[in-house]
């Protein structure tokens, strides 16, 4: 889909313009998206594998929940979106922790120049993984990991081809991030 999105300056402050999400890919503007890391009380986290027929790192595992947040829509209003469209799960803004905006400023090879600022959120998944409904254009599947199982495949994410390797110093981030308010509530 491609959907009108708002461009933000370098600095993440409005610009008061939009543009589809193919021209801002296109010719690199700033904009938000929204990153949703569910956990569960036993320790894990949901990856969710990216859909085959993803322009960008087709396969791999990644964040829960992603997406970007459409024009005049808030954070946590695209946020919200993005995980009932993606895996069929119904949240609240108080359900929703947030970490930090991380920048994401990459281009590939293909032509896109993602330059995303991705407000990332970290929630407590309180169903069961089969109760989720994945969106086939945007999740191949899903899973839950141990902490230690998703620190092992980071380990070895130059070879092993499973997740997003440019993205390994923030899965850090996020999983220390979860596991302080896990562990810790």
């Amino acid at each position: 889909m491609d959907e009108l999105i708002d461009i933000i300056t370098r600095d993440g402050k409005p610009t008061n313009r939009t543009a589809l999400k193919s021209v801002i890919h296109k010719k690199g503007h700033y904009h938000n998206t929204a990153h949703i890391w569910f956990y569960t009380k036993d320790q894990e986290i949901l990856l969710a594998q990216r859909a085959a027929s993803k322009s960008i790192c087709p396969l791999l595992w990644d964040v829960s929940v992603a997406g970007h947040i459409d024009a005049g829509e808030t954070i946590k209003a695209g946020a919200i979106r993005e995980v009932k469209e993606e895996i069929g799960l119904v949240i609240h803004e108080s359900d929703l922790y947030k970490i930090g905006v991380f920048e994401c400023f990459q281009s590939y090879d293909n032509g896109i120049i993602d330059n995303e600022f991705h407000h990332t959120f970290i929630s407590g998944l309180k169903v069961n993984i089969d109760k989720l409904a994945p969106q086939k254009s945007e999740v191949e599947n899903l899973k839950l990991v141990s902490f230690e199982e998703f620190e092992d495949k980071l380990k070895h994410s130059e070879i092993n081809n499973h997740f997003v390797v440019i993205n390994r110093d923030y899965y850090l981030t996020v999983l220390d991030a979860i596991k302080n308010i896990s562990l810790h509530p």
